[in-house]
């Protein structure tokens, strides 16, 4: 399936490196092989490699396409599946700023991969605690234990954080995570750092507890994101919500929980208008351990919580949304090669709560020159500043805090030639 495996740094350096089937080709000059991996993934171009032995016109590399490469334009993320001149396919997630890689021989499914791939990062965090490369230097002992037993000659064995506890006894180094600023804005919000303890040091494989301090806690966070499409009177025209309840779990023994949802809740989009307080979803899944028996009549879901973090439900919501923001753009041509651009944000939130870390990009043509940025200062905004990114040809503008039920102005001019 794959022939070797390798965690990369942000800087490209080698944290761990593991091989399957041996590449006579490669040999001593395995680094070497990683650090083009990582120089295609960090400047790339848009262009597949011509090199791979192939005359598929697919492989060719159009000349304008050169062109706009050497000329400085914009680099593009790297796909997670390409071929490099070696003529491996070379597949990568990118995790907490670490790149999980691979490459493969064989005509392998993509899809596959990539969930081997996102399943070792996940046991890697529940191992660890936290995801770093700090981390995984401190714990590569036991990481390498773990690689040994989730994968044997390239082929996925054991990839459960609960299934591998019976086989893997080294213990994890705990490492410090990074001081929440969460608190500098919210004094009233605790962080949890339990949240970032390894999930194999609060209980054996038997259920028994190694520590006798060791607290009985889950933590459930609901994740959401949300696509929406204004128009330039501040109207929605079209609006998703991709959502998950996730859970993480430090319980001792293998307890059943039981999750009670909104009783009004309604699967599938229905004909009329639904009454008040029905919450509408157009379509989810559930994980495997959830049993589904009561959840038709009580919206009541029962599971055994596995180790780790897990997905308990996966969500997806279209139509009428009340969006937290609202965008007002207003672009006007003020002479012949400047055009001044207004951007009015309104947090449509309750008065007592507030967004925070708030980051906007107002990209800009690949002919700007130069851009200037101007704010309209607000008393209920902190922390709010505008910046052109000449490189990307774009405008960042971030707000710490916006308290809700405030307008915020952002006049930016720029200048094109």
């Amino acid at each position: 399936m794959i022939s070797n495996l390798f965690v990369l740094s942000p800087r490209g350096d080698t944290i761990l490196s593991k091989i399957y089937r041996a590449n006579p080709e490669v040999g001593a000059h395995e680094r070497a092989h990683t650090e083009a991996f990582f120089r295609k993934v960090k400047f790339w171009d848009g262009m597949t490699i011509s090199g791979a032995g192939t005359n598929d016109p697919a492989f060719a590399v159009d000349p304008a396409e050169s062109e706009k490469s050497e000329s400085g334009s914009k680099k593009k993320d790297a796909p997670p599946v390409f071929i490099m001149p070696d003529g491996l396919s070379y597949l990568h997630i990118k995790r907490n700023g670490l790149i999980f890689g691979c490459s493969t021989a064989r005509n392998t499914s993509p899809c596959t991969v990539i969930e081997l791939l996102s399943r070792i990062a996940k046991v890697f965090k529940d191992y660890c605690g936290t995801l770093s490369e700090e981390s995984i230097r401190k714990n590569f002992i036991l990481l390498y234990e773990l690689l040994d037993e989730m994968v044997d000659y390239g082929y996925p064995q054991v990839t459960r954080t609960e299934n591998l506890k019976a086989f893997v006894y080294n213990e994890p180094i705990v490492v410090t995570p990074v001081i929440n600023t969460g608190n500098l804005i919210n004094p009233k919000t605790a962080s949890a750092n339990a949240v970032h303890k390894p999930v194999i040091g609060s209980v054996t494989a038997s259920g028994k507890s190694l520590n006798t301090n060791q607290k009985n806690e889950i933590f459930v966070d609901i994740l959401e994101r949300m696509n929406v499409l204004f128009s330039n009177n501040g109207y929605i025209l079209n609006s998703t919500v991709d959502g998950c309840i996730q859970m993480k779990s430090y319980l001792q023994g293998n307890p059943e929980l039981r999750l009670a949802l909104n009783e009004e809740l309604v699967i599938g989009k229905q004909t009329g208008t639904p009454k008040y307080g029905t919450v509408v979803l157009d379509d989810c899944n559930f994980n495997e351990c959830v049993n589904l028996s009561e959840f038709e009549h009580g919206r009541i879901l029962s599971f055994y919580p596995p180790d780790g973090e897990f997905v308990v439900l996966n969500y997806r919501v279209t139509g009428d949304i009340k969006t937290p923001f609202r965008v007002f753009p207003c672009i006007e041509e003020t002479g012949p090669k400047t055009i001044e651009i207004t951007c009015l944000i309104r947090n449509e939130v309750p008065e007592n709560h507030f967004g925070a870390n708030v980051l906007i990009e107002l990209p800009l043509p690949k002919c700007t020159a130069g851009a200037t940025c101007r704010l309209v200062s607000s008393p209920n905004v902190g922390g709010a500043n505008a910046e052109y990114m000449a490189a990307d040809k774009k405008i960042v503008w971030t707000m710490k805090k916006i308290s809700g039920g405030n307008r915020t102005n952002d006049a930016s001019q720029g200048y094109f030639g």
